[in-house]
């Protein structure tokens, strides 16, 4: 069995009612200081694309803040569960903290999958789908899964995903990225829609951004 809890943090007032009180002021601490961190690494994202440092946070990318909190405790039969099947996050960013338990996260490399070892103190960061659309394919983002655990101990960890706050604004490749020699990717379309897709379909590989493919481009 996997617990997971999930708040809120923007745009819209947190719940903290439905939070611990114990967890309360750590949870605002670290809203605070992961979205300064993820501030600075969206400048440099936008840096290495050749456009405005200021880009992401000019079209909300801070302020759709959720984090979401996963408990996988040991599983008696882990060769016959799922911890969470491969998939790609529909987020620009997603941030994530994990505790010493390794060997259950994996990101696919090419046909294989490989195990992300937990370090003291670091910070995994995933590039999301949207970016991935955002950034005309120049980004992309990471397939990955977690596996039933198999040893003894909980492994804990806490992400952040990073999404835009503005739900009717078109969202597709960033126009400076836009050129006869690099044609757009992908359509244009609603975050609200794309969130919507996303929900409404089984978490499954890149299915879901397949859809808002340009059918005349191909894998590079």
């Amino acid at each position: 069995m996997i617990v997971v809890g999930q708040v809120w943090l923007s745009p819209m007032e947190p719940a903290w009612k439905m939070v611990p009180e114990m967890c309360r002021k750590a949870l605002a601490d670290w809203d605070k200081a992961i979205t300064g961190l993820v501030e600075e690494l969206m400048s440099i994202l936008c840096e290495g694309l050749g456009i405005k440092r200021d880009k992401l946070k000019e079209w909300s990318c801070l302020e759709g803040r959720l984090s979401i909190s996963h408990y996988y405790p040991q599983c008696p039969q882990p060769e016959l569960t799922v911890g969470l099947t491969a998939h790609t996050d529909p987020t620009v960013l997603t941030v994530l903290v994990q505790n010493e338990i390794g060997g259950l996260l994996q990101v696919k490399c090419g046909e294989q999958w490989v195990e992300v070892e937990p370090v003291p103190g670091a910070i995994v960061v995933n590039i999301g789908d949207l970016l991935q659309m955002m950034s005309n394919y120049i980004y992309r983002s990471v397939e990955h899964r977690v596996l039933a655990n198999n040893v003894e101990g909980a492994r804990v960890s806490v992400a952040h995903l990073f999404n835009p706050s503005n739900r009717e604004k078109l969202f597709g490749p960033f126009p400076e990225l836009i050129s006869a020699e690099k044609p757009a990717v992908y359509h244009e379309f609603l975050h609200e829609d794309f969130m919507r897709r996303f929900l409404s379909k089984e978490i499954v590989g890149k299915s879901k951004i397949d859809f808002y493919r340009i059918n005349n481009t191909k894998d590079e």
